[in-house]
């Protein structure tokens, strides 16, 4: 008997696996929540190219699956916010453009968050952005700020301080 494949593989589990070839059929599933899947599945789950809908077809992810999660695609929200980028075990992670509302976030997610490093800037006709280092989806660290008067603040924000210089 096999563990269920997952993103973090023992020795033994990769090499069960790659012994089975990986059948890609194409099929459409409905959810007891109103959501839906249409693409590619392996043993009954989404694997290769397909599309997911949300409950009562509320949101969408399309793009790539590999035994069961998302690797790679665009979820859309509801309200029209949209991230694009890479996925792991369900979760943003790795590297991602996330619009919301009149904010856009380019750079590094880490367990579903913003982490590591980005650029989060305001409209196209704002100055506004703050570029520098991220954990757990808030700015930490080391990073330049530049308001939308056009000024800058170089900053260093950790859990205990936050320093700001303005330039």
């Amino acid at each position: 008997m096999s563990a269920p494949i997952s993103g973090h593989h023992s020795p033994v589990a990769a090499q069960q696996s790659s012994a089975a070839p990986t059948t890609v059929t194409v099929g459409h599933f409905d959810f007891d929540d109103g959501g839906s899947y249409s693409g590619g599945s392996d043993q009954g789950r989404a694997h290769g190219h397909g599309v997911c809908t949300g409950l009562n077809h509320e949101g969408e992810y399309a793009g790539a699956w590999q035994n069961g999660f998302e690797t790679s695609g665009v979820y859309t929200w509801p309200n029209g916010s949209e991230f694009a980028g890479e996925w792991m075990q369900g979760k943003r992670y790795g590297l991602g453009v996330e619009r919301r509302g009149r904010w856009t976030y380019r750079g590094e997610w880490t367990q579903g968050t913003m982490g590591r490093y980005g650029v989060r800037h305001g409209p196209d006709e704002s100055v506004a952005k703050y570029e520098g280092t991220w954990t757990t989806g808030l700015q930490d660290g080391y990073g330049r700020e530049t308001y939308s008067d056009g000024g800058k603040c170089n900053s260093n924000v950790t859990a205990t301080a936050n320093v700001n210089v303005k330039l």
